[in-house]
């Protein structure tokens, strides 16, 4: 079976395919992947003053250390 025949074959494959490499081109994998970047850099951040935040970007506060 040639490749064409089995694209034809199944259309609804053919179909996700084709809108799958369409959003790849107009950027979508950039902002599926850039929130979690900025999410994980400000924990980073925040990680030294004792504080944290979830992936909605609301902050977090830790208890702070006890100090003997």
């Amino acid at each position: 079976v040639s490749f064409f025949t089995s694209l034809w074959n199944h259309p609804f494959f053919t179909i996700s395919c084709i809108t799958l490499i369409g959003l790849f081109f107009a950027g979508i994998h950039k902002r599926v992947v850039a929130p979690s970047i900025i999410a994980a850099r400000c924990r980073t951040v925040l990680a030294e003053y004792n504080m944290s935040c979830d992936d909605t970007g609301k902050l977090i506060l830790k208890p702070r250390p006890h100090v003997q």
